[in-house]
Order: structure tokens, then sequence, then C-alpha cells
């Protein structure tokens, strides 16, 4: 369903150089959640992200440098309670401005310093931003600030989430997904991959995509962290969003696929997905 989009994603030159592949910058993790952050970036470098950084509060910076390999880390400040808040918005906002992409949300936490840093995040970072997981719950009451951004915006909720932001019950969204993705969309200005068994993919002129890739052996712990840190590498690679996101979508299931293929749906992982995508690009024929 998604190979129109697919083409869309850069061929590599010949005579090209890290810089030619987009700078994005990752802000995920927390304690207790920094798989969420590595995921996430991981995600990203695998999906051909020529930098990825994880911007991570600064207590948990070491945990990070030992984690991630190729991708950088940015330490935040943070308050006196070792929480992730305002804070840290100048080192961010100022950082960003250097990158392609962002991201926001995979396992930021849900204390209310760090929502707040989430809103400010949203309503200044002047980049093309993909929120999630813990970026949309910093949102609920407050979906309206994404309406303003001037930049792009993806939003990747799953059926529980964007039934929180609607302000529905969960089996409102699964019943009628394409209409509430689309309507939303419309409604906030902003791409949304509305994830789960055929992910609906809207954008807000209307454009639906139904995806129809992937398989119940994804539904684990942190494939969403995957799904985000490949949308944000491939709009840092310049895709625009919604080719960005239906892509993503794309090839994130196809991972997953061959990855239930080589190893049963029942042991798949997370991490699987990040090493399968190199067969799913090769398979989609952009390898």
């Amino acid at each position: 369903m998604a190979h129109s989009h697919i083409g869309k994603i850069p061929a590599r030159k010949e005579d090209s150089h890290k810089g030619d592949y987009g700078r994005v910058l990752i802000l995920a993790g927390s304690r207790g959640m920094t798989g969420a952050a590595y995921l996430c970036a991981q995600a990203a470098l695998a999906a051909g992200s020529g930098i990825v950084v994880n911007g991570i509060q600064e207590s948990l910076n070491f945990v990070m440098e030992i984690k991630l390999t190729e991708a950088m880390t940015l330490p935040l400040p943070e308050n006196k309670n070792n929480i992730l808040g305002k804070k840290a918005l100048k080192t961010i906002l100022e950082y960003s401005k250097r990158c392609d992409a962002v991201a926001v949300g995979p396992g930021l936490g849900l204390k209310e310093a760090t929502k707040a840093l989430v809103r400010e995040v949203v309503r200044k970072v002047d980049r093309p931003l993909v929120i999630d997981a813990d970026g949309l719950n910093a949102l609920e009451s407050r979906i309206g600030l994404v309406k303003k951004r001037r930049s792009s915006t993806v939003i990747t909720p799953h059926p529980g989430e964007m039934a929180r932001l609607i302000k529905k019950d969960t089996s409102f969204v699964q019943l009628q997904r394409v209409d509430v993705a689309k309507n939303f969309s419309r409604e906030i200005g902003a791409i949304i991959c509305l994830k789960g068994h055929k992910t609906v993919i809207a954008s807000p002129d209307g454009q639906v995509y139904i995806n129809k890739t992937g398989n119940s052996g994804m539904a684990s712990g942190g494939t969403g962290d995957v799904l985000t840190g490949i949308v944000t590498s491939f709009m840092g690679q310049g895709l625009d969003p919604f080719g960005a996101a239906v892509s993503g979508v794309y090839l994130h299931g196809m991972a997953g696929d061959i990855a239930a293929e080589k190893k049963g749906q029942f042991s798949l992982m997370a991490t699987d997905l990040i090493d399968y995508l190199p067969m799913a690009f090769k398979k989609a024929g952009i390898a």
C-alpha cells in the first residue's frame, strides 16, 4: 500500500558524507525507561540517519554513553529532584537549530515537570517533529499546541493514547479507525499514525493510507519507539512528512514480518525490528 511513497527515500550518492543524511535529535528516556531512548536512537541509525543524538537528563547520561555506540548523547540539565523539566529547554532549543528533525516522548515519564517541558518543546522547536508515547500524554488537554506549530508534526498514538486525546474510549477509536484518524488529523493540522492492526496514516489534506505489513508478534514493549526512530530519521533525511510516516510504518511492519518468518511471533522483540530493517529495505528495493 505504501509503495508510491517508498520511492521517495533518496538514493545515496557515492560522493557523500554523514551530514548529507540528516542530524536528528531524540528527546527520550528517563529512570527505568532508558531502553525506549536506545531503541529510538538505534532505529534512526538503522533507517539511514547520518547523525543521531539522544537528549537525556544528565544523571542518566552515563547509562546512555554505555548503551549507545554510534549515536551521540546530549546531557540535559535537570531539576534538583533529578527530573527533567524546563531547565533543559534552553539546551534543547539551541541544539535543535542544528538538527533536521526532532522526536519527543519515548520513555520520558509522566512527571509534571517533564510534561511541562514537552509542551514547551512542541511550542518552540521550529523543526519537523515526531511526538510519541509520553510526549502525547503531556498533550492530553493541550493538543491545540500542535495546531499552532509552523513546522510539520507527526504524532504516533496507539488506540488508548488516541482515545485520551479525543476524550473518547478505546472501543470508539477502534470501531472507526479511519474516520478518527482522518478527522483528528484535519482538526490539529498534523499527520497521524494511528497504530495497531492495519495502522492508519492520515494527513490534514485528507490523504489516508492503511498499512498492510506487520503482525501480532509486534505487540510487545518498544516496537513503537522503533517506529518513532524510523519516521524521525526519514524526515531528517528530507522526506516529506507524510511520505516519511507512510514509508516508516510500511518498513517497520515489513521488518516485523521478516523477523516473524525467521524466529516466529512469540519471541519477537523490538530489537529484532532494528536487526531486520536492513532486509526490509532490500526487499522494498531501497538498499
